[in-house]
């Protein structure tokens, strides 16, 4: 409901899948391209939605009733609420009291760019949204029945939503298997590895029929073209890491000398600045297995981001860091299983505050 309400529900014109929803129905995986405020990639005389398509799959029954009307902000807006639902289910199972989960939930809404990405529901936006909400319903079965194929499918829906989560998946492997007897760990890897053998399946025969490869080039392909990019190589290199370190940790809004007094730029703000309260995932320290898994899933998961050639442009906070932060989010929920020490709900109410008022900006001068 607040998301709903913040976003007014208003259809974003950068409807990428929407429109790859549709040709997905048509049969073909090129999409009608209607103009250059869409970004897609000119390859063999069509144009090709880079984006991992689990946000157009979703939307395919509804582009089937009412075809370009259809609004991809309300499937952001939903994914983020479930996104928030499977963190309440994943403190619940991990035992933590319902008031430290109540103030980690709303600092995921609003603290993270959770929200700022839901609101206005641009492809890159909701494929954001739908990477945090899978991811955490991964870990929530995770910590439940741990049933192999079903992480599979929550991690698949991850992965192609935002293609770096596919590096959690060792992650999940180990959660699957840890402190189980040989028998019950053969069965859950087993599932784990079966459902993911089909869907890999897919993937190489969705690479095919859009590039003619068995593997990905879109974004790489994107890279080449790209003004910003290079004609050659990889879109991931190490002399990409300083700009981002900087876009992560220190980058500032700029100071106006009059209303409204401060405007984060269109390369961000950093979560210095953003999402203080993610010091709190630090002080994590039982159990054990967990807290270190979470911390090698968040760390794997960022490499590929540190390490990208652009930090997320156009974006407010650091939108990137969405896909690893429902890892922290989880090592939060573990450091403060009795209680939100009060300096931690101060950081989370500025966070959430600093969040709002993002959204404010944007909705009030970007988006306009």
């Amino acid at each position: 409901m607040v998301t709903a309400v913040a976003s007014q529900l208003h259809a974003t014109p950068y409807n990428n899948f929407v429109l790859l929803a549709q040709a997905l129905l048509a049969g073909h995986t090129w999409i009608d391209w209607p103009g250059s405020y869409i970004d897609a990639l000119p390859y063999n005389g069509h144009y090709f939605v880079i984006e991992g398509p689990l946000p157009a799959l979703l939307l395919m029954p509804l582009v089937a009733l009412f075809g370009a009307r259809t609004n991809q902000t309300g499937l952001a807006v939903v994914l983020a609420a479930v996104a928030v639902g499977a963190a309440w289910e994943l403190g619940e199972r991990l035992g933590v009291r319902r008031t430290s989960i109540a103030w980690v939930c709303a600092f995921l809404l609003a603290g993270t760019d959770l929200l700022w990405c839901a609101v206005l529901g641009d492809v890159w936006f909701t494929a954001h949204v739908s990477a945090v909400c899978f991811t955490l319903l991964a870990l929530v079965e995770l910590t439940g029945k741990r049933r192999g194929w079903l992480v599979a499918i929550f991690a698949a829906c991850a992965f192609e939503s935002r293609f770096s989560m596919i590096v959690a998946l060792p992650v999940y492997a180990f959660l699957l298997a840890a402190e189980s007897p040989r028998a019950v760990q053969v069965r859950r890897l087993g599932s784990f590895c079966a459902m993911l053998v089909p869907i890999g399946i897919l993937w190489v025969l969705y690479n095919e029929a859009r590039w003619g490869t068995l593997s990905d080039i879109g974004y790489s392909a994107w890279y080449h073209l790209d003004q910003v990019g290079m004609p050659t190589g990889s879109p991931f290199r190490l002399e990409y890491l300083g700009n981002q370190l900087w876009s992560f940790f220190a980058q500032l809004p700029t100071v106006l000398p009059s209303f409204p007094w401060l405007r984060p730029e269109f390369s961000g703000v950093a979560l210095t600045w953003t999402s203080p309260a993610l010091l709190l995932a630090f002080f994590a320290r039982s159990p054990v297995r967990w807290v270190l898994a979470l911390w090698v899933a968040a760390i794997l998961v960022a490499i590929p981001n540190f390490l990208y050639y652009v930090n997320g442009f156009a974006q407010f906070g650091m939108r990137h860091a969405l896909d690893f932060e429902p890892f922290l989010v989880a090592l939060m929920m573990l450091a403060v299983r009795q209680r939100v020490p009060a300096w931690g709900k101060a950081l989370i109410a500025y966070s959430i505050v600093v969040g709002v008022w993002g959204c404010w900006y944007w909705l009030q001068f970007v988006r306009t």
